[in-house]
């Protein structure tokens, strides 16, 4: 019985340590989805680096790529009084005045994936959203040979982010690869694995000369290649997209799934915190400032934009894995 109380003394000391004695600020970060593996990784990175910096940092993942659920989380944070609330939004719009009541509240406001959003008091990126599209535009025209019929796949079509990339890929199509299609215009589905998989056999049906999706939204490749695998098309209909490698590893050592550009969620993980812990401190980003995992900063007014990809293919999927991605 002394062994038991002994262990679950020490137990109980561990947690404190790491919880209720660091004496850094309170940070709540809210995503877009609990329990996929893209945020899981991010998730890894909160945690690791507020033990590193003896913030109390944590994430509130909602059970479906609801806004509601987000605006719900964040006026949740609101009451627990968090020093900062981070947040990857589902639909900018929909977040501004609950964002803006965290400010009214003294709470200071951190997002991603979401550049100029309103009631945030920074949001930082790990990719330019014109080349983040440019560059999946320019992979997918490869693999089709310039030539044939692709759809494009957002999270929502309230996601900023998503459809800056979407636009940045479709212009850049538009002007160097006239021999290409785009059908109907976007399908806001790529937060869900079943409705990127249905849409993407649905429009195969509808569409023989139908070669290639465009997938942006962590779900939407994984969805796609799978309906490209159920019906048999790998190296005929091309998937390019980000995605978790662990999650899409299969499907790209098969060839239904072709690959796509990412940065690392674990490192946007960390940044929440390393940001909220500067800022707490006094020091707001500023032109010059090498930030850890963002590098040298130039912020466009509350915005730093970096650019950290990394290529997913079949040359690179296991040392991504490798790295917990």
């Amino acid at each position: 019985m002394k062994k038991i109380i002994a262990a679950a003394l020490g137990l109980s000391l561990a947690l404190l340590s790491s919880a209720a004695f660091a004496d850094g600020p309170k940070v709540g970060v809210v995503v877009k989805i609990g329990g996929i593996p893209w945020f899981n990784a991010m998730e890894a990175g909160i945690k690791e680096q507020s033990a590193k910096l003896g913030v109390q940092g944590f994430m509130v993942g909602p059970t479906s790529a609801d806004p509601a659920l987000q605006v719900r989380a964040i006026e949740d944070l609101i009451a627990q009084k968090v020093d900062f609330i981070g947040v990857v939004p589902n639909d900018a719009k929909v977040l501004e005045p609950v964002l803006k009541k965290a400010q009214d509240a003294g709470i200071k406001v951190i997002t991603h994936e979401s550049p100029k959003q309103a009631g945030a008091t920074w949001d930082f990126e790990l990719a330019s959203a014109k080349g983040f599209g440019e560059a999946h535009g320019k992979l997918l025209a490869e693999k089709m040979g310039g030539k044939g019929s692709y759809a494009v796949f957002v999270g929502s079509l309230t996601v900023p982010l998503h459809n800056a990339w979407a636009d940045g890929a479709i212009s850049y199509i538009k002007a160097n690869y006239p021999d290409m299609k785009l059908v109907g215009d976007r399908y806001g589905v790529a937060e869900d694995l079943d409705k990127s998989r249905s849409t993407a056999l649905d429009l195969m049906s509808a569409n023989a000369d139908l070669k290639g999706f465009l997938a942006f939204g962590s779900q939407g490749p994984i969805g796609a290649g799978r309906a490209v695998e159920e019906r048999r098309k790998d190296g005929k209909v091309f998937v390019i997209g980000p995605f978790s490698p662990g999650q899409g590893a299969k499907l790209i050592k098969s060839g239904a799934l072709t690959g796509g550009f990412m940065w690392n969620p674990k490192l946007a993980g960390e940044v929440f915190i390393t940001l909220a812990d500067r800022i707490a401190k006094g020091q707001d980003p500023k032109a010059g400032d090498d930030i850890p995992g963002l590098g040298k900063i130039n912020p466009d007014g509350n915005t730093i934009v970096v650019d950290q990809l990394l290529k997913i293919d079949k040359d690179s999927i296991d040392k991504l894995v490798s790295m917990g991605l």
